[in-house]
């Protein structure tokens, strides 16, 4: 069972966007908290290495106080600045430990293809994490797939894959994981022909032409005589 990462947030009384880009200057991440059993949401701040060393601990559950109680949460999205990669919002989900959640889990790829060993093929992770349904204590932090039995051509699809029993797949079962193909072949343009190969020919064109025109014009010589 997932352990609990304890996160110290503090309630954030505006959302005008000059306060916001305040508080990130000072270090500081925004946030929004909502449960599964109210429409309400709380509006929240959190220090940004306080969640830096969440995401270290690998934990998929944190708690937090909201209005004096104790709450199991997960990260439900988590946005970046798309220049910086910096982390810009978070969004806090509250959840019972009894129901379950569908979440997104990362995918590892364990060990190396036949294909691309023996083969010299290439292997390409179409998908970098599937979705999956369980109890929030059953989350796991990532779900490991051993490729190495893939030969060039084949294929996992998410179907296949073999989950834990408290998991239930909600991707697709048809989802392209990961696949092993050959590699990209470069095509090199003909080379073209230098002049000298090209004036070469002609000549000798030219020679055939005229040792063909001389041989017909003694021919008809010959036919007169």
């Amino acid at each position: 069972m997932n352990k609990e990462y304890k996160l110290e947030v503090e309630k954030r009384e505006t959302n005008n966007r000059k306060n916001l880009k305040s508080l990130r200057k000072e270090g500081k991440i925004p946030g929004i908290y909502y449960s599964y059993d109210s429409e309400k949401s709380l509006s929240f701040f959190i220090e940004k290495s306080i969640i830096n060393q969440a995401i270290k601990s690998e934990s998929n559950l944190f708690s937090i106080n909201v209005g004096g109680k104790d709450r199991t949460v997960l990260f439900k999205s988590v946005q970046y600045h798309p220049v910086t990669d910096e982390m810009i919002h978070i969004d806090l989900y509250g959840v019972n430990m009894n129901k379950e959640v569908v979440v997104k889990v990362p995918i590892n790829l364990v060990g190396i293809s036949s294909g691309v060993k023996e083969e010299g093929g290439v292997i390409n992770q179409a998908s970098q994490e599937i979705e999956v349904r369980c109890l929030p204590g059953d989350i796991p932090n990532i779900i490991d797939i051993n490729v190495e039995s893939l030969a060039i051509g084949d294929t996992i699809l998410a179907g296949s894959i073999n989950l834990d029993e408290n998991l239930e797949l909600v991707s697709s079962s048809e989802m392209l994981i990961v696949s092993v193909t050959l590699p990209m072949q470069d095509v090199q343009p003909a080379e073209e022909e230098s002049e000298d190969e090209e004036d070469q020919k002609t000549d000798s064109s030219s020679q055939d032409s005229s040792e063909d025109s001389d041989k017909n014009e003694s021919d008809g010589n010959s036919n007169e005589s």
